[in-house]
């Protein structure tokens, strides 16, 4: 199985997420300190997230742990730019940002 990765940025700075499948774990590489630091404390802590159900008004809060899955890890990453400053690039190729990270 691939594991999930999406390119993020911090202040001029490129690197990616990941969620390792097999050690359950959530990695983050970032050429800024201060931003890897960040993402990796906000990436590592449960938070409860208000989550949609079948229509607008139908939320509920629910503790999500983005070291549980992938799909977690995409959750919690929807709140990672308002909270830490560093944004998920969800359309740039994290392929291309591996191999040149950098702008």
């Amino acid at each position: 199985m691939e594991n999930f990765s999406v390119a993020i940025s911090y202040k001029g700075s490129l690197g990616w997420v990941e969620y390792d499948e097999s050690e359950g774990k959530v990695i983050v590489a970032l050429g800024d300190d201060d931003g890897k630091e960040r993402a990796e404390k906000f990436l590592t802590t449960p938070h409860e997230i208000k989550i949609p159900h079948k229509t607008l008004l139908d939320f509920t809060a629910e503790t999500i742990d983005p070291n549980e899955s992938a799909d977690n890890l995409k959750i919690v990453l929807t709140r990672l730019w308002e909270a830490t400053g560093v944004h998920v690039d969800w359309s740039r190729p994290v392929d291309y940002v591996k191999a040149h990270p950098h702008y």
